[in-house]
């Protein structure tokens, strides 16, 4: 039997996000939207990962996680144990992944149940008989407009926004006091890093754009984790009077506070970078591979993403660098698909990126 949101009063609602950071961030407006309209309870399941992101959102009620760490021994009773947990305890479910796992999970939650599926009869068949409403997964459209889809389906209201979650008070005097403490007024956030190394801009390349960024007299903060990744790129930061090797120092809940009090990102296409886009941050973004139509920063400016590949583009507050081969972009984790090295990185020039920089950030005047 299908449902639809009228047949029910709405007072719990899950919400399955069983993919990356990104998509978890990318959910907030999904969340805030369902919020407002049911002043609902709302939970997430998540992949455990993710959920220092998930905790940092606002309007959720409690978390629920699942591990692909957990021993295949344990794998059962950790999934019987989800089950337990949510089996029709919500009056609304909603997975924005496509995985046979989170449609599962969508469709044991509630009666109410609504789900991404991918454009295959062989995969999506049986989800579309047990899910009470179903929308495609388009790899053409951003993350952003795919997370709005239940909200069509239930006849919500959206405007097309990227909801940015508040900064408490206290934590923003904390990164103040950190600034103040180390003379850092009007900044830009450079981050280098990203969670596998074919989204990386190679080391060459990478300390000749911060020693021509550096020249611009304008204080730059180095972020990142503490990951093999970022501990390997801190070292390969040049010192500079104006650059600040923050990696490794600040937590993701502290980059958001950072992020708010910058004047801009420059970096790769992290989630790092979607969270200064929702906060109207101008965008400096270096991309590899990446599907951009799906994973380009969004803009609130003109409520749009990047739909073309090309070289150097600027729409709203935002600019994207890409490589200039015909491959790009090829949408696989580098090169080979082997999650190494992305040659398309090599072709985009630092100068060329600084000049960029340079001219939106100082010669329009925008530092004062």
């Amino acid at each position: 039997m299908k449902y639809n949101s009228g047949q029910m009063h709405i007072k719990k609602i899950l919400i399955i996000a069983q993919r990356s950071n990104g998509d978890v961030l990318l959910c907030s407006s999904l969340i805030n939207a369902l919020k407002k309209n049911y002043n609902a309870e709302i939970d997430l399941l998540v992949n455990d990962d993710t959920l220092q992101i998930a905790k940092i959102l606002d309007n959720v009620n409690s978390i629920i996680t699942f591990s692909y760490k957990s021993k295949e021994l344990n794998r059962l009773n950790q999934e019987i144990e989800i089950a337990r947990k949510i089996y029709k305890k919500y009056d609304l479910s909603i997975s924005i992944t496509s995985s046979d796992r989170s449609i599962i999970y969508c469709w044991l939650a509630s009666k109410l149940s609504i789900g991404a599926i991918d454009n295959s009869r062989y995969k999506s068949w049986w989800k579309k008989i047990i899910l009470s409403k179903s929308y495609l997964w388009d790899s053409n459209e951003h993350i952003l407009l795919n997370n709005f889809k239940p909200l069509e389906k239930l006849k919500i209201p959206y405007f097309g926004t990227f909801d940015t979650p508040q900064i408490n008070v206290n934590l923003r005097k904390k990164i103040q006091s950190l600034l103040d403490e180390n003379g850092i007024k009007q900044f830009v956030i450079f981050h280098p890093s990203a969670q596998y190394w074919y989204k990386v801009y190679p080391e060459n390349l990478r300390v000749k754009l911060l020693k021509l960024l550096s020249t611009l007299k304008i204080d730059i903060i180095v972020t990142g984790g503490n990951t093999s990744i970022d501990m390997k790129i801190k070292k390969s930061i040049p010192k500079r009077d104006n650059i600040f090797n923050f990696i490794g120092k600040t937590s993701l809940e502290d980059f958001f506070a950072l992020s708010y009090l910058s004047m801009a990102y420059i970096g790769m296409d992290t989630m790092n970078m979607h969270i200064a886009a929702s906060q109207n941050k101008k965008i400096f973004a270096i991309f590899g591979p990446t599907n951009l139509k799906m994973w380009s920063p969004w803009s609130n400016k003109i409520n749009s993403s990047a739909r073309t590949n090309k070289a150097l583009q600027t729409y709203g507050d935002n600019t994207i660098f890409q490589g200039s081969l015909a491959c790009v972009a090829c949408g696989k984790a580098g090169c080979d698909d082997l999650g190494i090295r992305s040659i398309c990185f090599e072709s985009i020039d630092p100068f060329d990126i600084f000049e960029t920089i340079k001219t939106q950030l100082v010669d329009d005047k925008s530092i004062c």
